[in-house]
């Protein structure tokens, strides 16, 4: 049985609380390693060394700690499929969707490669006689984040990179569940050149939580993961003085007009709805076609291509669909709501729940499930279910679509996939949600733009990556400045005025 370990100042260092979790084969059932549950005195340590660190990283200039990452994304790419084999195997993503995890945490790190530019501050000459008045963007000191465990490689980047780049140390508590691959990427990041106890990755559960959101050192927070848990981290971050960003679930609906490609939509939905296994914030798990014919056509197209997706696990092959969910725990959650879903009285026109794989029946595989008149009230409307199971809402007219999406609580991504310009544009316009997609069934925004929901899915004023980035790891300090010229006159005790 693997131990896994802390990484604190530079060392694999080993649990000392005697607590731990058991880490998963997703695809098997079996415990593969057991990870160590960091108490205060383990996560106090890990700030010391930090905060130790960070006044000297935080003095070398931008363009020297831009290299570090240049460098960093030159291992990424060395070790993509070393990096991508842990993650499937402790989270169960197919292979290349594993990559695709680790790609899109690599392109943020290449964003932050222009931290030179994006930390320039502003200059006013001669504001006044003799003044200049200038800002600088100044690092916070040590930062952390906590990140869940469906993106255990792209979320820990979205987040030390640019903490790093702006001249932070950073304390990393990755998800239980799959820790591996955090453990290797602060390895590379110091094989980059990073100096030692700048990137820390303490493992643990709520008592770690608990222990960065009471320290007075940390000067910040990142998290992804639920929303209950979201707002408890917000609220109590901010309560200690911190600066705090948060996001929580989703309840992404995707709109079908009546004049759209509904080739093109079914297979966007089937992808955006089943990859993952539906663990993605992102994921499409409302379908709202427009029209009952749009509903019924759209209905006769999902069916068929849903039925042959292919579940295995990751060793499969590289045209495995999906794979199994994180947990067991997660699987049971999933097989309850669809449960409810019947018992509400919605059409189960694709019913996965007998699935079963043979030679992993152990695993926590489960089957695809397509929902037909599902309403407002269901609990698998109202609920994120972060599996597997897409939901059909039918909808009179466009206006009835749009506040679905609207009028629910989530307001993370959405979509529209429609031939018409006008009703594109209105819907973009309208639409209280935070990132929207015209027939692009994810829009996940690239690393230069800012990804961030609305509603109860974020909390905090900035997102994450792109610019916002850059301002949530630093803070503004504003000079100004007088060099009079001529002899001294003494005191003033008022504005003087300008000339």
């Amino acid at each position: 049985m693997q131990e896994l370990t802390h990484y604190i100042n530079g060392e694999h260092v080993k649990g000392t609380s005697g607590r731990f979790a058991d880490v998963y084969n997703p695809a098997t059932g079996e415990v593969q390693a057991k990870v160590p549950l960091a108490n205060k005195a383990e996560m106090d340590a890990a700030v010391a060394a930090a905060a130790s660190a960070q006044p000297a990283w935080g003095a070398v200039n931008p363009q020297r700690r831009a290299r570090v990452l240049m460098k960093f994304v030159d291992l990424l790419n060395r070790d993509m499929d070393k990096l991508a084999e842990a993650l499937s195997r402790e989270h169960g993503k197919t292979f290349p969707d594993a990559k695709g995890d680790i790609q899109r945490g690599l392109e943020v790190a290449e964003y932050c490669i222009a931290a030179p530019q994006m930390l320039k501050g502003e200059y006013t000459d001669a504001a006044g006689p003799g003044i200049d008045i200038y800002s600088m963007r100044q690092p916070l000191g040590v930062t952390a984040g906590i990140t869940p465990f469906n993106f255990p490689a792209m979320i820990p980047m979205w987040m030390f990179a640019p903490a790093i780049a702006c001249g932070n140390a950073f304390i990393l508590k990755p998800s239980e569940r799959d820790p591996s691959v955090p453990l290797m990427l602060a390895e590379l990041l110091e094989e980059a050149g990073l100096p030692k106890g700048i990137i820390q990755v303490v493992n643990g559960d709520k008592e770690a939580v608990d222990a960065i959101l009471y320290d007075d050192t940390i000067q910040s927070v990142g998290f992804v993961g639920s929303t209950p848990i979201a707002e408890y981290i917000y609220g109590t971050g901010c309560a200690q003085g911190k600066r705090v960003q948060c996001f929580g679930g989703a309840k992404n609906h995707m709109i079908i007009m009546p004049d759209a490609d509904l080739d093109q939509a079914a297979d966007a939905l089937v992808g955006a709805g089943y990859g993952a296994a539906g663990e993605r914030c992102m994921a499409i798990s409302v379908a709202v076609p427009v029209g009952e014919e749009t509903a019924d056509k759209l209905r006769d197209k999902l069916i068929p291509r849903i039925e042959k997706l292919k579940i295995a696990p990751y060793t499969a092959g590289d045209d495995v669909d999906y794979g199994p969910v994180v947990t067991s725990a997660a699987k049971d959650n999933i097989l309850r709501l669809v449960q409810t879903g019947v018992d509400q009285g919605a059409d189960l026109v694709v019913d996965g729940r007998d699935f079963s794989l043979q030679g992993y029946e152990d695993g926590f595989f489960v089957g695809p499930h397509l929902f037909d008149r599902v309403t407002k009230d269901m609990d698998i409307y109202k609920t994120e279910i972060f599996g597997p199971v897409l939901s059909m809402v039918r909808a009179e007219n466009y206006e009835e679509a749009l506040g679905l999406a609207m009028d629910h609580e989530y307001g993370n991504g959405t979509a529209i996939f429609t031939r018409d310009g006008d009703t594109a544009r209105d819907f973009a316009n309208r639409i209280n949600i935070g990132m929207v997609g015209v027939n692009v069934p994810i829009p996940v925004p690239l690393a230069y733009h800012t990804f961030g929901g609305w509603k109860k899915s974020a909390f905090g004023d900035l997102n994450q990556h792109g610019p916002d980035a850059f301002k949530f790891y630093t803070r503004t300090k504003t000079v100004t400045s007088r060099w009079p010229s001529g002899i001294k006159e003494g005191g003033e005790f008022h504005f003087k005025q300008m000339d």
